[in-house]
């Protein structure tokens, strides 16, 4: 069993509160739109990381970080992205990973800064997507998603409310 930390969209800031709600995870998976490497390197001494760029990014962060994972973990195939778009509608670059292979059993992206976690019977998948943590963006709430991977099964899915975005100074 793997207990999962999953969020996105930190645009620089990684709220207090992430290090209450992720201390037992074994791992953290960044989504995308870290915003910087000190934010990025943060995780990386804290916990195991798999990351991915978003489309803010620099080229330091892209040089460290890929735009596309694909990893197993248990019995899980797992593909994440940054802007995946959503199961009615995925985003061009989504839709090919998705049809170019055999269709995971888990897919991650960020980007829209809206928490949602969705059966797609199409692909025969759970989409996942954290919403933003950062205080930039039209998000009204910072959220995380947290969960764990036993064999074949995602189970424990929890969306986790860190509290209203407001600016990081008045934090």
């Amino acid at each position: 069993m793997r207990r999962i930390g999953l969020l996105s969209d930190t645009h620089g800031y990684l709220d207090p509160k992430i290090k209450k709600y992720f201390s037992e995870v074994d791992e953290i998976w960044h989504a995308g739109d870290i915003g910087n490497l000190q934010t990025l390197e943060k995780l990386e001494k804290w916990k195991p990381l798999r990351v991915v760029y978003g489309n803010i990014d620099d080229h330091q962060i892209r040089a460290s970080c890929t735009e596309i994972l694909r990893f197993q973990v248990e019995e899980i195939q797992v593909l994440m992205m940054h802007i995946g778009g959503r199961p009615s509608k995925y985003a061009k670059k989504a839709l090919e990973e998705l049809t170019k292979y055999n269709s995971p059993q888990l897919f991650i992206c960020g980007h829209s800064h809206i928490a949602l976690a969705q059966f797609d019977k199409r692909f025969n998948m759970l989409w996942l997507n954290p919403g933003a943590c950062g205080y930039k963006g039209f998000h009204q709430i910072k959220t995380i998603f947290r969960f764990t991977i036993d064999g074949k099964n995602i189970e424990n899915l929890e969306c986790i409310e860190l509290g209203p975005r407001v600016s990081k100074i008045t934090e």
